[in-house]
């Protein structure tokens, strides 16, 4: 069980990496500064490695040692590399509060003197350790195709292809099915989204459809849901699912989505916007827009005067936690997620922590209780 237990809790871990490497306080501070490059390589990486996270844990449950040793290794990268973004946090912060004239006031205006706030010695610092994070995840993927660990979902600026679908194993020990359970909490709030985008048939504007709530809510998941939903695969002619994060830089975005059709069009020579809008035009799509934190009007609109040129009940499915993001996009039907019932964490929890129907304590049960409630409907 103490080994069930250890590897379920990796994934956490590396969705908080992500989440820390795609901090918007980074960029604002400039604390990427030279390191630019290795920044973007490692956000990037990032969701292929959680994508894989399941199948890892199924074969390390049926004592598959590669697997196992696989896990492992990600556990004590995700720790350092945590460490090593809450030092940029923790610089960023540091330069906001400079700015802001706090150091002054504490007669700490003297600090840039010093060789641990100094800049260069910051990013040499730093950007060593960000380049050993990125060989170890880079070798990490490496073995990832070795071992042969299968994507559950692909959660990235390619994903075009239903879920896998396959027999999760019922043994002794109970493993909880991820997705199953997310279908069965979310099913109401999936079927609503499915009518809605359904229902746009007839519209010859842009639907924009926001899927609003705070991290751990299952928004993506969700999203998820409704793209592989048969009724939506059949009633639009293109899908297309691009994860978007703190940078909404228009050109960027235009081209993963384009670089996310099954139909690949290689006439790179012209600007990304063009591309896109001959890819797009006279087509019924779904566009999903995952985790958007934008909230300049502007690089929004330039973005949308291509997305209208397809056709006739063309939608932009997003997922964000702000609610300004969800306004600045015009969405013409806001879908604010509520929490998860306690029903469906505490199942999580016990599923998760406990290997067999007999291995269940009764005060181990009742402190599941107690963790239930402290998560107000979040499992995060």
């Amino acid at each position: 069980m103490a080994e069930l237990v250890v590897t379920m809790a990796i994934r956490p871990l590396v969705a908080m990496l992500r989440d820390k490497a795609s901090s918007y306080l980074l960029d604002q501070y400039n604390v990427m500064e030279g390191m630019e490059k290795q920044h973007t390589i490692l956000k990037r990486r990032l969701p292929i490695i959680l994508d894989v996270i399941t199948d890892a844990e199924e074969q390390a449950t049926a004592n598959r040692e590669g697997a196992k040793a696989w896990l492992q290794e990600l556990k004590r990268v995700a720790y350092e590399a945590n460490e090593v973004f809450d030092e940029f946090k923790y610089e960023a912060l540091r330069r906001e509060a400079r700015k802001n004239g706090h150091y002054k006031k504490l007669g700490f205006d003297v600090i840039k003197l010093f060789p641990t706030h100094n800049r260069l010695v910051f990013r040499h610092r730093m950007g060593s350790k960000l380049c050993m994070i990125l060989e170890d995840i880079n070798v990490l993927i490496a073995e990832m195709h070795d071992f042969g660990l299968r994507q559950t979902f692909l959660v990235s600026n390619q994903l075009r292809q239903t879920l896998v679908s396959k027999e999760w194993r019922r043994t002794d020990y109970v493993i909880i099915d991820p997705q199953e359970t997310a279908s069965r909490s979310r099913h109401e709030d999936k079927n609503n989204i499915v009518d809605i985008l359904l229902g746009q048939a007839g519209n010859a504007d842009l639907a924009v459809v926001p899927i609003v709530g705070m991290g751990g809510l299952g928004k993506t998941t969700l999203a998820q849901l409704i793209y592989n939903e048969p009724k939506i695969q059949k009633h639009f002619q293109l899908q297309l699912w691009v994860c978007v994060s703190d940078t909404f830089d228009v050109n960027s975005i235009a081209k993963s989505i384009v670089e996310a059709s099954p139909k690949k069009n290689y006439d790179t020579e012209k600007p990304p916007l063009d591309r896109l809008q001959k890819l797009l035009s006279g087509k019924r799509y779904l566009l999903v827009l995952d985790d958007v934190w934008n909230r300049e009007v502007q690089k929004w609109e330039r973005l949308k005067v291509c997305l209208q040129h397809g056709g006739m009940g063309s939608a932009v499915l997003t997922t964000t936690r702000d609610k300004q993001v969800a306004e600045i996009m015009g969405a013409d039907r806001t879908y604010n997620l509520n929490v998860l019932k306690d029903d469906f964490i505490k199942e999580i929890i016990v599923a998760r922590a406990f290997s067999s129907e007999n291995d269940k304590p009764p005060k181990l049960l009742k402190v599941v209780g107690e963790i239930v409630k402290r998560c107000r409907g979040s499992p995060l």
